[in-house]
């Protein structure tokens, strides 16, 4: 197959490249800073057709993970281009689709599991979900990503792509080995005595391994009668002090000291972040990936924690020694 990745130079769209790419398929990754990888790379700036738009014209499959990082403050300016690099992505990605003699059969989507509510009662599935934004009991601050998720979601719903299947992909925090990566930085906590519960540890943490995330990629391409939202998330998430102390036992660390939520706010300006990230409790289940008959590889985030633990030392001690 011919793989087109839009924004598929960060974390999650080098994961999906590498194995893709391992697959013997042919994988083009659109980038706004195109560097020299396995596969190729083919610069676009996100937002207008050029020649890039040629790669979708007799692709099989589009992958769009554009947007800026929004692990950042969330200043005007930040704002702004948080919104425009998703919406803006989306939209010229569907004007190609469109305009192709030979339009991808399908077109996987990013957005995000934050999209749904901040809540500890019960989880959010495709169908009982509840979409955030309105919670008595979140900071309005939060509302923004829910906005964001929400713009992105219509972009890509108003994008008209009659001969591609379209899929959402409300994706949780995939956990993977890789340096700068989400796993990465906390066991950087966790090796200093700082991976303790953040705030009162109620919240809960979604997540996903990130062999399952290509896994269920791969499913989704496979398996045509699938259309519209799809949480890929593995199907136990759980409060933030279990989530850690899984992780630290993991880790073969013993102490982790808490952060309370000043604590957090204070360490949240420092690093140019915001305690959203940390805070907000997102408890999402991918009832159609299971309704539908996939199966998760590591579906409990104890036996997760110490795969992707074993793979960090493994991938450490590869680079030292070179």
């Amino acid at each position: 197959m011919k793989i087109v990745i839009p924004g598929g130079s960060g974390q999650v769209g080098t994961i999906l490249a590498r194995a893709f790419h391992r697959d013997g398929h042919d994988v083009v990754v659109l980038s706004r800073c195109p560097r020299v990888k396995p596969w190729r790379v083919v610069p676009w700036d996100g937002a207008t057709l050029a020649g890039w738009s040629r790669e979708l014209d007799g692709s099989d499959v589009v992958i769009n993970l554009a947007g800026r990082s929004v692990n950042c403050r969330y200043t005007a300016p930040n704002r702004k281009e948080i919104v425009e690099s998703r919406v803006f992505s989306t939209r010229v990605v569907g004007q190609a689709i469109r305009q192709a003699t030979h339009p991808p059969r399908v077109w996987l989507q990013a957005s995000t599991a934050t999209i749904y509510s901040h809540r500890y009662d019960a989880p959010n599935d495709e169908t009982s979900g509840v979409l955030g934004g309105d919670e008595p009991n979140a900071p309005s601050s939060w509302r923004f990503s829910i906005e964001v998720a929400r713009a992105w979601e219509h972009a890509f719903d108003e994008a008209a792509a009659p001969r591609t299947r379209k899929v959402t992909l409300r994706s949780a925090m995939t956990m993977s080995p890789d340096p700068g990566g989400v796993l990465d930085t906390l066991l950087g906590l966790v090796r200093r005595g700082l991976g303790g519960k953040a705030g009162d540890g109620r919240q809960f943490v979604s997540w996903i391994h990130y062999e399952d995330f290509v896994r269920a990629i791969r499913w989704l391409i496979d398996h045509d009668a699938v259309d519209g939202v799809v949480n890929v998330a593995a199907p136990n998430p759980l409060p933030n002090r279990d989530f850690m102390r899984l992780l630290r036992q993991a880790s073969g660390t013993s102490v982790g000291l808490p952060a309370s939520r000043w604590m957090l706010e204070v360490g949240a300006v420092l690093m140019r972040t915001e305690t959203e990230l940390i805070l907000k409790s997102r408890r999402v289940v991918p009832a159609r990936l299971l309704d539908l008959g996939f199966t998760f590889t590591f579906p409990v985030w104890g036996d997760a924690a110490r795969d992707l633990c074993q793979q960090w030392r493994l991938m450490r001690q590869r680079h030292s020694a070179v």
